[in-house]
């Protein structure tokens, strides 16, 4: 089952999303994770999406509303992809990315927009799979940090 989460489901949330930034190398900081998780929600800065598997959390999906200016567009930027290693393989994060998708769309978004690791081979074999398209175009991406 996906749900929307809401404030009620912050700490099923925050234990994936705590879970997430290890992967991609971040020290495990659950209070980090509930603090950052619910204040995008309570103050309606993303949508997350969350996927239950017999009550447990399994997987999340957290979309970001933003804007294309070059296509003048609104688009939704799918920050986050998790799914926990015991509910791996069984269609969730294909499930995931599905909701978001079709959140996307009744959001009155014209483009869902995502970026991965180079060495996350499993995501980018499952967005190609659901028609994602590799952006080759002449941008180079950059961060300041502040």
């Amino acid at each position: 089952m996906i749900i929307q989460a809401s404030e009620e489901h912050v700490e099923m949330v925050a234990k994936l999303f705590d879970l997430y930034r290890q992967f991609y190398e971040q020290e495990a900081d659950y209070a980090t994770a509930v603090t950052f998780i619910r204040d995008r929600i309570r103050n309606g800065e993303s949508t997350v999406f969350l996927a239950l598997e017999d009550g447990e959390p399994a997987g999340f999906v957290q979309l970001y509303p933003s804007f294309c200016s070059v296509d003048a567009i609104k688009i939704q930027i799918l920050y986050d992809l998790y799914v926990d290693e015991a509910f791996r393989k069984r269609g969730i994060a294909e499930a995931l990315m599905d909701k978001a998708s079709a959140f996307a769309r009744e959001s009155g978004a014209k483009r869902v927009d995502l970026s991965t690791g180079v060495e996350n081979k499993a995501g980018q074999t499952l967005y190609e799979k659901l028609d994602y398209y590799r952006s080759l175009d002449d941008f180079i991406g950059y961060s300041l940090d502040l």
